[in-house]
């Protein structure tokens, strides 16, 4: 029997399968995107929310230094664990710009963190002065700052823990090893282009060949092989099936026929491997979602970081969460939710959203909810 649009909504919504615990379920993905805003909370404490009983906003950062755990990128900058950071390992960079900038400073940074073995990047500044490097947005940053983030993108540093959400910096002696025991490339692309197929699907063809190549930023020296490795998975190491006409993938015992029924309501933020392929989300749910963080606020049509909020697998809407009140405890949750048009507010809904927008008050430290709708 041919595979339908209900049937690839309930096998994505299996990612959501609860984990016991935030290491069982950095095992199971693999790769955790992480961003910076906060609005209610950060992506990845948002992700692992979603998928870890009573976690609580801050766990991940909190538990990091206790966990098998690494930030590092591979489509995107996130967390990662050390068999996933093995694929990425060791990398080839080409010549950065704070080194064309400031030709000898990343030598100095490194002498200064083999020094110490841990610095956080006020150290290197007060140990090397302060100057500044242009980076990627058209702005300028710390010059040290740049090049500890050259040192970690090298696999010469790691980040050791965050102190109060910034990066502090340390030795990487795992990956001292791994240079000399390398994985074969074969081998590395292959799991690459696997973790992917796995995370985000099933997909589009289209969107697994995009996230290959943005994996191009995490294996920069392989950008050729990797498209080489999607060629040879697409023939023979991947399954897939058209539905409406569109070529969709997954790997081998992930088949979509095979995924539950799904039910209640589930509210997940922009970065969710559930909702990320913005092309599968208009493809399974007839609409499009647009993450509006960066949309002036007289155009924005849902929010500045609307969360894409699914009932029984279906997208019906969106929701706007934040907290007021008392920074510890005590705060309101306040949720505006946006609904597609012809989605009706029965008592089965409103009984589960009210379920998943408890969770989120938990998971948020406040004390009570507060709801309004805006039904366009």
């Amino acid at each position: 029997m041919s595979l339908t649009p209900a049937d690839l909504r309930a096998a994505a919504l299996r990612t959501l399968t609860p984990a016991p615990g935030v290491q069982a379920a950095l095992d199971r993905m693999g790769f955790v995107q992480a961003d910076p805003i906060r609005a209610p909370a950060r992506a990845q404490d948002l992700t692992l929310m979603a998928r870890v009983k009573d976690y609580r906003a801050g766990d991940l950062e909190r538990l990091y230094p206790t966990l098998d755990a690494e930030e590092d990128i591979i489509p995107n900058y996130g967390f990662v664990t050390r068999d996933v950071q093995r694929l990425l390992h060791p990398r080839e960079v080409p010549e950065t710009r704070v080194e064309r900038e400031h030709p000898g400073l990343i030598a100095d940074v490194r002498a200064v963190l083999h020094e110490r073995g841990e610095v956080h990047p006020r150290d290197v500044i007060a140990a090397l002065g302060a100057r500044r490097a242009s980076n990627y947005w058209g702005g300028n940053s710390q010059a040290t700052t740049r090049a500890l983030d050259a040192l970690h993108y090298r696999g010469e540093a790691r980040i050791v823990r965050r102190d109060g959400g910034v990066r502090v910096y340390g030795l990487a002696p795992h990956l001292d090893a791994l240079r000399a025991d390398p994985l074969t490339t074969p081998d590395r692309l292959r799991e690459v282009v696997r973790l992917l197929a796995r995370l985000y699907g099933p997909l589009p063809e289209p969107s697994l060949r995009y996230l290959t190549s943005l994996s191009g930023y995490g294996l920069p020296h392989l950008r050729a092989d990797l498209r080489g490795a999607l060629r040879d998975a697409l023939k023979g190491d991947l399954e897939g099936e058209r539905v409406d006409g569109v070529p969709y993938v997954w790997v081998p015992g992930d088949h979509p026929g095979d995924a539950p029924a799904p039910r209640g309501v589930r509210i997940v933020n922009p970065f969710d491997p559930l909702v990320w392929d913005r092309r599968r989300f208009e493809h399974l749910h007839g609409w499009a979602y647009r993450f509006e963080a960066y949309t002036p606020a007289p155009k924005r049509t849902m929010g500045y970081y609307a969360l894409p909020l699914l009932h029984a697998g279906r997208a019906v809407g969106w929701a706007n969460l934040s907290v007021g009140g008392p920074s510890v405890g005590g705060g309101t949750l306040t949720a505006g939710i946006g609904l597609r048009p012809g989605v009706r507010r029965t008592s089965a809904f409103t009984a589960a959203l009210d379920r998943e927008l408890d969770r989120h008050r938990a998971f948020l430290n406040a004390a009570q909810v507060a709801v309004s709708f805006d039904q366009t």
